[in-house]
């Protein structure tokens, strides 16, 4: 039940969830109330969140969380364990996502070149993309090499900087916001990646830029490695990143610039689609914004 996948397609990355007074109690802004806890339960995806961290976390009192979420839960877009009582994202959510991703068109743009990776290398290959301060992992393409690293599946989330994908993704971002993403998650990185200091991850960063690619040796897990790359908008904006896992034996370091070779074709493919995409929708807007002063002459 746990395991359900959070596919936003949409690339963009996601503002932080501000929650509206405790006092609105109806209308719309109930539903942005609601809206809001939603994304919550969204960042939290692998592991569920307790009440207690979303009474916390939002600010909100118990009961009034408490019927938000079973009007969210009502409408299958969250699911409760019975078990742990912590909370998931629901069914319908991953059906929205799934529906989303088909306008916003990155895991569209991405899936046909996942194939071809994980086909020609034989390893999983991965699409990420950047969640406030997190990466989060929307699809993988399983390889056909009978020993397999399991370390991310799709809906996983990890800090900014932890992992292939999302170190690639950290050393996009300029170096003031490198930091202020370190500073945000230095705690998180502290508790739960004892493998990883902060001073290290900075100087992965700067390898990742000289490299043009991110590598990493098997910080998470020992025997699993990642090799990531960016991927941009047309203005240079990070819009996610492609990865290849595969256990150490398989990514020694002769087999790594071909990796990345294969991932940066891959990326040059979506970043061309990407740029596609934004052309025609400018056109679209502009052709409409003529239309619109036509008529506003001819009257």
């Amino acid at each position: 039940m746990a395991g359900k996948a959070a596919l936003w397609g949409r690339f963009p990355e996601m503002a932080a969830t501000t929650i509206p007074a405790e006092n609105d109690l109806t209308g719309a802004r109930a539903v942005d109330r609601a809206l809001a806890l939603l994304s919550m339960v969204g960042r939290h995806a692998e592991r569920g969140v307790a009440l207690s961290v979303i009474v916390t976390e939002s600010g909100l009192n118990k009961p009034t969380a408490r019927r938000l979420l079973l009007a969210l839960i009502r409408a299958g877009l969250v699911e409760q364990d019975e078990e742990t009582r912590r909370y998931y994202l629901g069914e319908e959510a991953y059906v929205l996502g799934s529906l989303s991703s088909r306008r916003f068109g990155l895991l569209q743009m991405a899936q046909d070149g996942l194939t071809r990776i994980s086909r020609r290398t034989e390893d999983s290959s991965f699409l990420s993309v950047r969640r406030d301060t997190f990466a989060l992992c929307l699809y993988r393409e399983e390889g056909t090499w009978p020993v397999r690293t399991h370390a991310l599946q799709a809906g996983f989330e990890h800090p900014l900087g932890i992992g292939a994908g999302s170190l690639a993704m950290l050393a996009a971002l300029p170096d003031g916001e490198v930091e202020s993403v370190i500073a945000a998650n230095s705690g998180l990185i502290a508790a739960n990646y004892p493998g990883i200091t902060l001073d290290g991850l900075r100087r992965d960063v700067e390898l990742t830029r000289t490299n043009g690619y991110s590598l990493n040796p098997g910080l998470i897990l020992s025997n699993s490695w990642g090799i990531g790359v960016a991927i941009r908008t047309p203005d240079g904006a990070l819009a996610g990143a492609l990865s290849i896992a595969a256990v150490d034996s398989r990514m020694r370091a002769e087999r790594q610039p071909e990796l990345a070779a294969l991932l940066r074709e891959e990326v040059t493919r979506i970043e061309t689609r990407i740029a596609e995409m934004m052309a025609s929708r400018a056109r679209t807007r502009g052709d409409g914004d003529t239309k619109r002063q036509t008529r506003r002459t001819s009257k």
